[in-house]
């Protein structure tokens, strides 16, 4: 049994017994962060939440984002060789871009349509932390938080300085990033980044250049905070396809021979704004406006392709903080809407599409006694496909549905440093515009998604060490995926179709632990299990694909001296099936480990880190994908060696 509608009851008669309010008091914590909409500590947030600070970033050596990712909190990254997507909680990278929600700062950066997020539009330069909310959040952010959501934080100028850094590696990659904040006046303060990266990469045909810039200008004054934010981010990347198992055997270098002088270039810009303002002694008033406009162009099999797409949302929230007898009392009461459009100008496809989403959403974190508190939650959404496409909907349509999430949850701390909690939630996703635009012969818009997600979770954090247990159960019914079986729409231009598919379920646990056995010495592992299958229709039983039922990591640190100190990890990813293999009729793909070493160096205000991923030159698949004429295989990059010089002033 789901954790169903009829909970609603119990949350009303569980808020209907709040305890006396007393006068705010002050109260601070070195650890604050975002990802529950406002500053909390993640001890206090009944889920299973990760935080990378800048610090781990910089011990790490990592040279890009999906390297800081790789392995962590249960991610699973998938790379068709022209950008990572990143799977948490059993899903395949197919299905995983819809259901881990991607945030900068808070912003969405999900497309509207099935396009994977630009994780690389973010040089590490920019990235103050990174918190993963392992699990859904469906009440808190509603659409594609299903799996979990990823919040990158970026440097605030709250400081007066900057860094240059500069760096060099294998396969002719380059790259400079700068960083500047200061100060206008008492009040104000900018921050400015930018960001040139261009590289060959592993495979031939693979050529990729990048390019970003950002800058905020903040305002913060007694209890009103207010900053405008721009960005822009251009990426031309050269797509080598997928190859044959004898090809990929062969030379896992090869690009495709059907795909030669393929690319995708990309061209985004995006705009943010931000208010905050206390308004009385316990509530404060906040609002996000943000615009993001995109061209994407390309050239795949040969044939020339453009869609552009653009993004309005409006989040407005008010946030309201009590401390009472037993504890801090916090209530959230918020909206989202989101007005996107989307444009396809393909060799075979001639389509446009505007999608409205409107949600509010109300969530009470509650004190039930000095060491208890509950969580208690709701959102309800509604979303418009107002949808042409010149072959299968030329006179046009509109397509509504509608969705809602519960939430409760419980959070024990019996002693400073150590928490458990359990949590219920549901969770949804509504069809991507280009998933809706194509679905078999009779099918009208595809249902909205539904999950029940349950939790539990035990830290323990210490000054010499840390351990995290998280056990869950995810459930899942009318699950939107593609179908290569389904009946092709009419006027159809390739096989199969997107379904609402047979229920599926997902068990699983992590485990993660870390010690200070030294002063100067670190320890750590992670460990991942993912028990994912069908549970009804023709494939009952059977796996879902791509989904690794092993997965983890082992890392150690070592300060040799005080300038020098080196980091080594170990990644593992199980055996699995490929992606697509749903009656699981082939063989598994071989799981594999990745060996990744850096050496940093730290003197004043100069830094420099070299760093080998895949130290031992592994050949592996880093996507794949099931057909009955034959399978595709992706190749992950083998030995690469990065150099990186930096100066802070």
């Amino acid at each position: 049994m789901g954790f169903k509608p009829t909970s609603l009851a119990v949350l009303c008669a569980l808020a209907y017994s709040l305890p006396a309010l007393a006068e705010p008091q002050a109260t601070t914590d070195e650890q604050m962060i975002v990802i529950g909409r406002q500053l909390e500590n993640p001890l206090d947030i009944a889920a299973n939440v990760t935080v990378i600070d800048a610090t781990e970033i910089a011990l790490t050596g990592a040279t890009n984002l999906t390297e800081v990712l790789r392995g962590r909190a249960g991610i699973q990254i998938s790379d068709s060789n022209n950008g990572a997507v990143f799977a948490m909680r059993g899903f395949n990278s197919g299905t995983a871009v819809n259901n881990t929600l991607i945030l900068l700062d808070g912003r969405r950066l999900n497309n509207i349509d099935i396009a994977a997020a630009s994780i690389s539009a973010i040089p590490l330069n920019q990235i103050e932390r990174v918190e993963i909310l392992s699990g859904s959040a469906g009440v808190l952010y509603g659409d594609q938080a299903v799996g979990g959501v990823i919040n990158i934080i970026t440097k605030a100028p709250s400081a007066t300085g900057g860094n240059i850094s500069v760096a060099a590696g294998s396969y002719d990659s380059y790259e400079a990033k700068a960083d500047l904040a200061g100060a206008i006046n008492s009040e104000w303060r900018y921050f400015l980044a930018a960001d040139y990266h261009q590289a060959d990469n592993y495979r031939r045909n693979n050529d990729n250049e990048t390019s970003s810039v950002l800058a905020r200008v903040q305002y913060e004054k007694g209890t009103r905070q207010f900053f405008v934010e721009g960005s822009y981010y251009d990426n031309k990347q050269q797509t080598p396809g997928a190859l044959t198992l004898d090809e990929f055997n062969a030379d896992p270098r090869q690009a495709s021979p059907w795909q030669l002088g393929d690319y995708i270039h990309e061209m985004t810009d995006a705009w943010r704004a931000h208010l905050q303002q206390q308004v009385s002694k316990h509530w404060t008033l906040a609002g996000d406006v943000n615009y993001s406009d995109s061209l994407v162009s390309s050239i795949s099999y040969g044939s020339l392709g453009q869609n552009s797409r653009s993004l309005l949302e409006v989040n407005p929230k008010a946030i309201g903080e009590y401390v009472t007898d037993k504890g801090p009392l916090t209530l959230i009461i918020g909206a989202d809407l989101h007005r996107g459009k989307a444009d396809f100008d393909l060799s075979s496809t001639d389509r446009h599409n505007t999608q409205t989403l409107s949600s509010a959403y109300v969530q009470a974190t509650v004190p039930f006694s000095t060491s208890v508190d509950y969580v208690i939650g709701g959102r309800y959404a509604k979303v418009k496909d107002e949808l042409y496409d010149a072959a299968i909907y030329a006179d046009g349509i509109d397509l509504d549905e509608h969705a809602h999430a519960l939430e409760i949850g419980v959070n024990y701390r019996p002693v400073a440093g150590q928490r458990f909690y359990l949590r219920a939630e549901q969770n949804f996703r509504f069809a991507k515009v280009d998933e809706q635009a194509y679905t078999s012969p009779g099918v009208l818009g595809l249902k909205p998604q539904k999950g029940d997600s349950i939790e539990a979770g035990w830290d323990l954090l210490k000054n010499q060490y840390q351990l995290k247990l998280n056990l869950y159960r995810l459930h899942l019914t009318d699950e939107i995926v593609y179908d290569n079986s389904a009946e092709m729409p009419v006027g159809g231009a390739f096989a199969g179709a997107n379904v609402n598919a047979d229920e599926s379920r997902r068990y699983g646990a992590n485990l993660a632990a870390s010690w200070q056995l030294l002063p100067a010495l670190n320890i750590g592992a992670e460990y991942n299990y993912t028990d994912a299958e069908f549970t009804k229709g023709i494939n009952q039983g059977k796996s879902l694909s791509w989904v690794a039922k092993h997965a983890g990591r082992v890392f150690t640190s070592y300060d040799i001296d005080n300038v020098w100190q080196l980091y080594a990890e170990g990644q593992y990813l199980g055996e699995r099936y490929m992606e697509g293999d749903n009656a699981n009729a082939d063989d598994k793909l071989a799981g594999y480990w990745l060996a990744n070493l850096a050496l940093n160096y730290r003197r004043g205000d100069w830094q420099a880190s070299l760093r080998a991923d895949n130290l031992l030159d592994k050949d592996y698949a880093s996507s794949g994908y099931y057909s009955a004429w034959g399978n595709g295989y992706y190749s992950g990059a083998g030995r690469q060696l990065k150099l990186t010089l930096g100066y802070r002033f």
